[in-house]
């Protein structure tokens, strides 16, 4: 890409999870489903990564892309790590569970960067407190698979406070 997140005149967003092959890769497909459905594709960088390197250049796990199927969600992504670059190309950076947003808030001070780093569940409208905000979209591997319907809404609002955000 070439130029900072500030230079850009899209709205970048990175997704984050542990290995990249599950809830972030999960979180980018539906992110772009959403704004592919809004008309807004062209006003968004979107893209996973995970805090971790043991998935690089894999696809996403099986499961996710059952998942991801089920609900007319494309999986296109292949796993790679966060880089110090991230912090600068990317707006906003989204971790999927608690441990991986305080790695994510290291490593941005520490690279002294602008990007904006978010637990995934912080813009959740039906999150009606701070427990519930945040709550961590928990990996595919502990339990059943997530059930779509009831993360959808929170990356809508996500769509809506970055689109309204970057007008």
């Amino acid at each position: 890409m070439g130029s900072t997140h500030s230079e850009s005149r899209h709205t970048s967003v990175l997704f984050v999870c542990l290995g990249n092959i599950c809830r972030s890769p999960l979180a980018e497909g539906i992110f772009v489903h959403l704004v592919d459905q809004a008309g807004l594709r062209d006003r968004f960088e979107i893209d996973s990564a995970g805090t971790g390197a043991w998935h690089v250049g894999e696809r996403p796990d099986a499961r996710a892309e059952i998942v991801a199927s089920r609900h007319g969600v494309r999986l296109e992504s292949v796993a790679r790590q966060v880089t110090d670059d991230d912090f600068r190309r990317f707006d906003y950076i989204i971790a999927m569970d608690k441990e991986n947003l305080r790695r994510l808030q290291r490593m941005a001070l520490a690279l002294g960067s602008e990007a904006s780093v978010h637990l995934l569940r912080e813009w959740d409208p039906d999150a009606d407190s701070d427990e519930a905000k945040g709550a961590e979209f928990k990996p595919i591997a502990l339990g059943s698979p997530p059930k779509l319907d009831e993360v959808v809404t929170g990356y809508a609002a996500v769509v809506q406070k970055l689109t309204v955000k970057h007008r």
